[in-house]
């Protein structure tokens, strides 16, 4: 390790960026494939399905709530014509 550090030392600056930017772009893709695979093994989860069923009942509430009303103010502007 100590030997590529010290190459990359005698490189120039250039090179040194670009050696960055490869290692950075490598570590993200790394990451990203490490919470997919979480995320999906987390979201299979019976438990968890419940509880995303839950949480998005409020919006689904708000929805209709949204589409009731839009058809209110359109049957009220037909009524007017």
């Amino acid at each position: 390790m100590k030997k590529i550090i010290h190459n990359l030392r005698r490189q120039p600056e250039e090179v040194r960026r670009h050696v960055l930017h490869i290692l950075i772009f490598v570590v993200a893709i790394i990451m990203v494939i490490l919470w997919v695979f979480s995320l999906g093994k987390s979201l299979s989860n019976p438990d968890t399905k419940v509880k995303i069923k839950q949480d998005l009942e409020p919006f689904s509430v708000l929805k209709d709530n949204l589409v009731d009303g839009y058809k209110s103010t359109s049957d009220v502007i037909s009524t007017e014509e």
